[in-house]
């Protein structure tokens, strides 16, 4: 059918009435508004935030080895929140505010939010075992 000349004559043909009431159609076409989404900015490229290196000493292998400045590593928490309850008078908030880069308001918060469990053992008692009764034999 396709191959028919009447109907690529058709197909071909122009319409000028058709063409006219063309012109005179308008589109016009509007966006919705833009609804931005609470938090939908996490996926979106950020400017990097400057990082510092942490300070684990002897657990340096448990823990991440940067962390934005004003944050601390779970690592560093435990280290200074055993720091200052262990040498309080040394241990500041100041010079923890200052050693970590946080803000002085976070670090008393965190000592006053967050103390660390005392471990302690007690010895053990030299209690003699109780004597078993003596079984008596199936005969």
């Amino acid at each position: 059918l396709l191959d028919s000349p009447e109907i690529k004559e058709e197909v071909l043909r122009k319409d000028d009435q058709f063409l006219n009431l063309l012109k005179d159609v308008y589109v016009e076409s509007r966006d919705p508004p833009v609804r931005v989404k609470d938090g939908g900015g996490e996926h979106l490229p950020s400017k990097q935030k400057e990082k510092r290196l942490t300070k684990l000493g002897h657990l340096e292998a448990l823990d991440v080895k940067k962390v934005p400045k004003g944050k601390i590593s779970l690592v560093e928490a435990l280290t200074l929140l055993n720091n200052h309850k262990l040498q309080p008078q040394i241990w500041t908030a100041e010079k923890i505010a200052a050693e970590y880069s946080l803000e002085l308001k976070d670090v008393n918060s965190l000592l006053e939010f967050f103390i660390p469990f005392t471990v302690l053992e007690f010895p053990k008692e030299t209690k003699k075992a109780i004597p078993s009764q003596t079984q008596k034999k199936l005969t």
